[in-house]
């Protein structure tokens, strides 16, 4: 059978490249800048899986797109017309609504570095992943606008590729989660179109493969998860307290601990907060009293005093709202805390044997420079999603 590759660029912690690992394909290998999150993905995919044939002129380590361009020029363009696809999207903050839209991000400018990456590998396929809001507009100064998606469509036609591009809720496919994604492929044979059809029309069947419902709602993503289960030392942070298994509920979290050592083994990153008694007291009045997966702000700014801008109550019999950067967003649906990066992880459906490497949280100016392990769960693709894609992309390719 054909062994099918890919390069992932802006690859984050891995979460496309988990999917495309278990849809059959196989990596050659992958760009990402934060130290942490190429952390990550090496001990999890390279070391542990051994899913990337990375080749030997480029050393194992993390990368900004634009050096290894510089650097490596010469070598990428030996690989011109022998990848069959690229995946990613450039970083997203610049663009997303959920924080501050920036037309001035710098981060934005990684747009060209992906398509002069596209120009010369010239991969059969690519796969480019963004926030909602890469598809809105950003007014400028002297009038005009700059419509980012539009511009990528632009370039990549130019370049020879037919492009194709939808808003996807992931919670359509599977993932206990509500959210909407900008997905955009290109051809340089077919038609994109075909891939969200297909896409559309097969997520029934594969869900129904792995055992799953076509919708997963919170309570069957993490509620083996609780803290009510026990709890021990942390085993990879002094002070803090870590949960244990308990009984799997649900087919979606028997999916999730498939090769994991059954209840006796602690869940990785299943560290829980040092809530203050304060704290604890105030998200015990919300779970009793406060309306579920809406905003809090109103609420919250009366009775707890605080001025946070977004605080939602999870519910467990509906999927999640999006989950962000920032674990102090949601509270547990039943129990006073903040999610765990496991119970993060659970929810953009990384399984449990996938484990997350560096610090759990960082804050003020070092957000900008770090990518701790909320982060890297915050901004990853879910697995269980590109997953499908992987499948798709093969009978795409194939023509089928």
């Amino acid at each position: 059978m054909k062994e099918y590759s890919y390069i992932d660029i802006f690859s984050g912690c891995g979460g496309l490249s988990v999917g495309l690992m278990n849809s059959g394909w196989k990596g050659i290998f992958a760009i990402e800048k934060s130290k942490e999150a190429f952390e990550t993905l090496k001990y999890n995919l390279i070391n542990n899986k051994k899913h990337f044939n990375w080749p030997n002129w480029l050393p194992i380590q993390n990368y900004c797109i634009d050096n290894v361009i510089k650097r490596y020029k010469n070598e990428l363009e030996e690989l011109k017309g022998k990848v069959d696809l690229i995946v990613g999207g450039p970083p997203c903050q610049g663009f997303s609504t959920a924080g501050k839209r920036n037309r001035e991000d710098e981060r934005n400018n990684l747009v060209n570095s992906y398509i002069k990456f596209i120009k010369i590998v010239k991969p059969s396929m690519l796969f480019f992943e963004n926030v909602k809001g890469f598809t809105l507009c950003f007014k400028k100064k002297n009038g005009g606008i700059k419509h980012y998606s539009n511009y990528v469509c632009d370039k990549l036609s130019s370049l020879g590729y037919s492009v194709h591009g939808e808003i996807l809720d992931f919670s359509d496919f599977g993932i206990p989660q509500r959210r909407k994604r900008f997905i955009l492929i290109g051809l340089l044979t077919g038609d994109p179109k075909k891939f969200f059809e297909t896409l559309e029309e097969s997520k029934a069947k594969f869900l129904k493969s792995k055992g799953l419902k076509n919708k997963q709602n919170l309570k069957a993503a993490i509620s083996d998860l609780l803290k009510k289960n026990g709890i021990v030392d942390s085993p990879d942070t002094k002070y803090f307290k870590a949960g244990k298994y308990g009984n799997p509920t649900s087919n979606y979290q028997i999916l999730m601990r498939k090769t994991c050592n059954g209840l006796n083994k602690i869940p990785d990153s299943h560290r829980f907060a040092n809530h203050s008694i304060t704290t604890i007291k105030k998200f015990k009045y919300i779970i009793k009293n406060a309306p579920r997966n809406i905003e809090l702000k109103d609420f919250i700014s009366k009775i707890c005093n605080t001025k946070k801008r977004t605080v939602v109550l999870l519910d467990k019999n509906t999927v999640a709202p999006t989950l962000t950067t920032l674990p102090d967003d949601c509270i547990h649906y039943c129990e006073p805390r903040i999610l765990t990066v496991r119970e993060y992880a659970r929810i953009q459906s990384f399984p449990d044997w996938f484990e997350f490497k560096a610090k759990y949280t960082t804050g003020n100016n070092a957000r900008k420079r770090e990518t701790p392990r909320y982060s890297q769960v915050g901004n990853a693709i879910p697995p269980l999603f590109s997953e499908q894609c992987g499948l798709i992309f093969k009978e795409v390719l194939d023509g089928n």
